[in-house]
């Protein structure tokens, strides 16, 4: 016999209540393992080694010479991560550790770098760039990943950061974009959806909402694009997550994020 709290407990009738237990689930179907924040302490861990991935590099580039790990090897494998860790380019703006040397060529979405559309998610331009995304990731990552379990909030970030940068595919094909910003205002979209599926108050979430879409259309050299697309994809991800009916709840958000990136892969098949 275990001792318990009041009396003693049989190993086994303790062993058959956990196998017959439901797990605790949260209201969107999710795992309580969301509480423990693994998803997004992970993501922020992946773009700062990402930002450190860039500077290392652009190093070794400087020193390898020719051979399988020279400078345009490395450009063409690792994609954007690689560059110098300050290239200041023709415009004055200074790009940190997120694309070869200004005037390089290197193969886009365009030429079969499909993966390019996952890694811009984790490239940044400067440090203030990487700094404000990440606090903004912490503070809804958390919040999100708890409300929809670790598997359902990765689902959400992915596909949202893809459909950010699809939308920017489609919309300025040539331009040099990255940033985790696309999924980023797709959390800021699902956390509304999720509010209103909860009947919660939306008063705090929707000027910051509006402040970062009035910065996003006013500054310069912002992805209005990637910005929307994933707000629009966050949105459309939450909702299919939230509005699931509850018989059959998983195999039915399952196939509706299953169709979301069909759908998004469709469009970059096509634009490119």
């Amino acid at each position: 016999m275990n001792e318990a709290s009041v009396g003693h407990q049989c190993p086994e009738c303790v062993a058959e209540g956990r196998r017959t237990q439901r797990p605790v689930r949260t209201a969107f179907g999710g795992s309580a393992a969301g509480r423990a924040g693994i998803v997004t302490t992970t993501l922020v861990g992946l773009n700062v080694l990402a930002a450190v991935l860039g500077v290392v590099l652009s190093g070794m580039n400087s020193l390898v010479g020719d051979g399988l790990f020279s400078g345009s090897s490395l450009v063409h494998y690792f994609g954007a991560v690689v560059g110098p860790s300050i290239t200041v380019l023709s415009d004055g703006n200074a790009v940190f550790g997120a694309q070869p040397a200004y005037g390089t060529v290197f193969p886009g979405v365009w030429d079969g770098g499909y993966y390019r559309l996952f890694t811009a998610m984790f490239i940044h331009f400067g440090i203030l760039h990487l700094l404000m995304n990440m606090w903004a990731l912490w503070i809804l990552g958390r919040q999100l990943e708890i409300a929809l379990g670790p598997l359902r909030f990765l689902a959400l970030y992915t596909l949202a950061g893809l459909g950010g940068n699809v939308a920017a595919l489609l919309i300025d094909p040539g331009a040099i974009s990255a940033g985790a910003s696309t999924a980023i205002f797709g959390l800021f979209a699902a956390l509304f959806v999720l509010l209103r599926r909860l009947g919660r108050d939306t008063s705090a979430v929707l000027p910051v909402l509006i402040v970062n879409l009035v910065i996003t259309f006013v500054v310069p050299s912002i992805s209005i694009a990637g910005h929307i697309g994933g707000l629009v994809v966050g949105g459309l991800v939450a909702a299919a997550l939230a509005y699931a009916p509850q018989r059959r709840r998983g195999l039915i958000q399952g196939a509706s994020l299953t169709l979301i990136f069909l759908i998004l892969a469709a469009l970059a098949l096509t634009a490119s």
